[in-house]
C-alpha cells in the first residue's frame, strides 16, 4: 500500500462528509510517523497491556470531526526484553521453573499485531473486510467492522521498529470510507524522512533496503 497524497485526494474529499474539515498532513518525529488527519490531532498519555500483561507507553493521537473520528495509537515495545527479563529474574529468585519462568518477549513482540488485531475482533461489531496490508512495505494487518448502528470502523495495525501503530477510522452509517485517512500512514526515520523499503519489512528481523 502506498501513500496517497493530499492533491491526488481531493475528489474523495469533494464526496466525503469529511470535505469541509481542514485536512492536513501531520507529521510526528517523536513517534515516528505521518498521517493525514482532518484537523490537528488531540494527543493523550496511555499505558498498553500486552499479551503477556507488561505495561508500555503509549500515545493516542485523536481527531473528532462531527461523528467520525480518527485515531493512531503508538506504543514503545522498546524496553519489553528489559522488563521481561527482570520478570524471568524475579520469577527464578522466588522458586519459580519450567514454562512459568520461560522468557516470552519474542513472542509478545512477534505477535503484538495479532493482539492488537484481537482487540477490535472482540468488538460488538461484524468483521466485513479482513487481510494482510502493507504501508510502504511494513506489514501489517487491515479489518473493517460493521456496528449495530451502522457505523463503520477501519482499522489499520503496523509494528516498525518496536513501535506498534494502531490506526482507527471510524465514520457512521452512510458515509464514505475514511481512506485519506487510512492509506496515508507512513513512517518517518530519526531525521523526520519517510521510508519506503524495496521488499516486505518485518519487525524483529533485519531490514531490508530502503528506497526512500
Amino acid at each position: 500500500m502506498r501513500r496517497i497524497p493530499l492533491a491526488t485526494v481531493a475528489l474523495a474529499l469533494f464526496v466525503s462528509q469529511s470535505a469541509f474539515a481542514q485536512w492536513i498532513e501531520y507529521e510526528n518525529r517523536g513517534d515516528f510517523f505521518a498521517v493525514n488527519f482532518p484537523g490537528q490531532p488531540k494527543v493523550r498519555d496511555i499505558t498498553y497491556s500486552t499479551e503477556y500483561a507488561h505495561k508500555l507507553p503509549g500515545r493516542v493521537y485523536t481527531v473528532e470531526n462531527g461523528p467520525s473520528r480518527y485515531s493512531v495509537t503508538v506504543v514503545d515495545y522498546s524496553n519489553l526484553e528489559k522488563l521481561e527479563a527482570d520478570r524471568v529474574n524475579s520469577c527464578k529468585a522466588t522458586g519459580g521453573d519450567g514454562d512459568l519462568c520461560n522468557d516470552h518477549s519474542k513472542t509478545d513482540m512477534r505477535g503484538a499485531i495479532v493482539y492488537a488485531t484481537w482487540g477490535f475482533l472482540q468488538k460488538n461489531a461484524k468483521v466485513t473486510h479482513y487481510v494482510y496490508t502493507n504501508a510502504d512495505r511494513v506489514e501489517g494487518h487491515e479489518l473493517h467492522l460493521l456496528h449495530p448502528d451502522g457505523s463503520r470502523t477501519f482499522a489499520s495495525i503496523y509494528m516498525h521498529e518496536n513501535r506498534l501503530y494502531i490506526l482507527d477510522g471510524t465514520v457512521p452509517k452512510g458515509a464514505p470510507p475514511p481512506l485519506v485517512f487510512q492509506q496515508s500512514m507512513a513512517f518517518l526515520d530519526k531525521e523526520g524522512k519517510r521510508i519506503r523499503y524495496d521488499t516486505p519489512y518485518a519487525n524483529g528481523f533485519t531490514p531490508p533496503r530502503r528506497v526512500r
